[in-house]
């Protein structure tokens, strides 16, 4: 079977789907009418509530919820299961579930003064999930913030020709920010003087190297991952977010080129196994896979900062369900390159004995999507070192901008939640710096390594709760509930089932007391969170609407 072909077919279904099922969901569930004020509109204050282009802000979420997740996922995937249970999740999972969680995320949002979604479960289902949910989700974002400062840390310090651009870039953002926000120039034109400067800067990156020590660098990211969530958002994470995408989208668009260039017969399994090394097809796959078809991180991204730069309700599904769509367009290119670029085995002939996957994947899921990356594109004319290159750092360049975004979005949690009990919470400096303090204690020692092996479950967990939120607010309001309520029971027992897996035939086995801990903790939170949202679907429909008057 050709690559080529699979791939030409797998976006022709995104792009149909989009445009029909994006549909039924606006006329069906969500309704959106530019005559209500949308938070940004209604609350500006220019600093985190700011009506904003929907190119920009598209570029802002579509950086904030892609990071590593789409590429490294379905390489994993690949290797334990073959190209085709990985392929069909990614089209079924981000069309079906990942799109749905993430644009019920942001209009739910939309309607409740841009709050994140952790907020708005106390009022769609109970002061009890509220405080189970902002807690859960505080805390995972804490560890992605000492996480990804580490591998902002390591990359800036192992390719000391990424800094002049990693740091440029921050600057020219905030030119950027300041030729739109108050010079009022055109964005496209913007856009184009920002594009220019940013190739410029990659050229004088290669030219100039700037060394400079790991403990340097996670110092600084931390201290730009406080500035940047403290700062309003138009001055430098927003643009910085925007232009960054532009890496990504000229990274598919020669990816794909290169990939209908080559033509590639597809030479890996279809299916290897059932049961894979690490556990049987259902559930691994789907926790695996992650960020490529379904990410419970993108509800807190939604919920948390697009909410509140949304100028007109009618461009959330392009933010929102296009953003995951467009996600997934990167996870079958990957999956697509993996299959077809690279050889599963052994290489046919001794030239390519540098394209065997499993040779690649042993240095890491980076060298081999680099590698497939750079032979496809390999096809247009571009150098084969320098197409590897900006494949690993289309991979690279969004680790800051999951951890910029972040540390944002657990500011917002814990003045949302504590606000208006301790006024202090609400300072935004206390606010932000308290899970930095936090982050760079867990980051500095090795216990982020201990627990970041349960992420890939928890994240999941946190959309399955995110989706059981958006049911409860969605049949207050009388609608039909089946479009997001099967997905969330589908994420929830893929979840819950996961952990068990894990706690039963892993950590116990191998007395691994942290992470099953961990474990019990979610499985818990996860039956609690379903109870309680259980119980709210079950009262008569004049006590759900009663008991909750949803802010239009």
């Amino acid at each position: 079977m050709n690559a080529a072909l699979v791939a030409l077919a797998g976006l022709a279904w995104f792009g149909l789907l989009y445009r029909w099922y994006g549909k039924i969901l606006d006329r069906k569930l969500f309704s959106p009418n530019d005559q209500n004020p949308t938070p940004a509109v209604a609350l500006r204050d220019d600093r985190d509530y700011v009506p904003t282009h929907p190119a920009v802000l598209f570029g802002h979420h579509f950086s904030s919820i892609a990071g590593a997740g789409p590429i490294v996922g379905p390489i994993l995937a690949y290797s334990l299961f073959g190209w085709l249970p990985a392929l069909l999740w990614v089209l079924l999972g981000a069309v079906f579930l990942g799109g749905v969680h993430d644009y019920g995320a942001l209009m739910t949002s939309l309607r409740n003064k841009g709050v994140s979604v952790t907020e708005i479960a106390e009022k769609a289902v109970s002061p009890l999930a509220k405080g189970l949910f902002a807690a859960f989700s505080w805390v995972a974002l804490v560890l992605v913030q000492a996480v990804f400062a580490v591998l902002t840390a390591r990359t800036l310090a192992e390719e000391p020709k990424i800094v002049i651009p990693t740091v440029g870039l921050l600057v020219l953002a905030m030119g950027f920010g300041f030729l739109v926000y108050r010079l009022h120039m055109n964005v496209w034109l913007a856009t184009a003087l920002g594009l220019v400067v940013l190739a410029g800067l990659v050229v004088l990156g290669d030219l100039v190297p700037v060394p400079a020590s790991y403990g340097f660098w996670l110092a600084a990211a931390f201290v730009y991952s406080f500035v940047a969530a403290t700062l309003p958002v138009w001055v430098l994470l927003q643009p910085r977010d925007y232009l960054s995408m532009y890496i990504l989208v000229f990274g598919m668009v020669f990816g794909y080129l290169g990939l209908f260039f080559l033509r590639p017969t597809i030479n890996g399994p279809a299916l290897t196994a059932a049961v894979s090394p690490q556990g049987p097809l259902w559930p691994v796959l789907f926790i695996t896979v992650a960020c490529g078809a379904f990410s419970g991180f993108h509800s807190l991204v939604a919920s948390g900062t697009t909410a509140k730069q949304l100028r007109k309700e009618s461009e959330g599904r392009l933010i929102a369900y296009g953003g995951m769509l467009a996600e997934g367009a990167l996870a079958l290119l990957v999956i697509t390159l993996m299959a077809g670029a690279l050889f599963w085995g052994a290489a046919p002939e001794a030239g390519l004995s540098g394209f065997v996957f499993q040779d690649l994947l042993k240095g890491s899921a980076n060298i081999a999507f680099g590698k497939g990356f750079g032979r496809a594109v390999a096809t247009l004319g571009v150098p084969l070192p320098f197409g590897v290159a900006f494949g690993i750092l289309m991979l690279n360049a969004f680790i800051l901008t999951t951890l910029d975004t972040s540390t944002r979005i657990a500011r917002y949690i814990v003045s949302e939640n504590l606000g208006q009990r301790f006024p202090l919470a609400r300072n935004r400096f206390l606010a932000a710096g308290a899970g930095l303090v936090l982050g760079a204690w867990v980051a500095t020692g090795n216990a982020w390594q201990k627990i970041w092996p349960a992420f890939g479950a928890a994240n999941q967990l946190v959309g399955a709760l995110a989706l059981l939120v958006t049911t409860a607010f969605l049949v207050s309001l009388g609608k039909p509930k089946g479009y997001t309520l099967w997905g969330a029971a589908f994420m929830w027992l893929t979840t819950e089932g996961a952990l068990v897996y894990q706690l039963v035939f892993q950590y116990l086995p191998q007395r691994n007391w942290v992470l099953g801990v961990t474990a019990v903790v979610l499985i818990v939170l996860g039956l609690l969170m379903a109870w309680e949202v259980g119980r709210k679907l079950l009262q008569p429909q004049q006590d759900r609407q009663t008991s909750w008057q949803p802010v239009q």
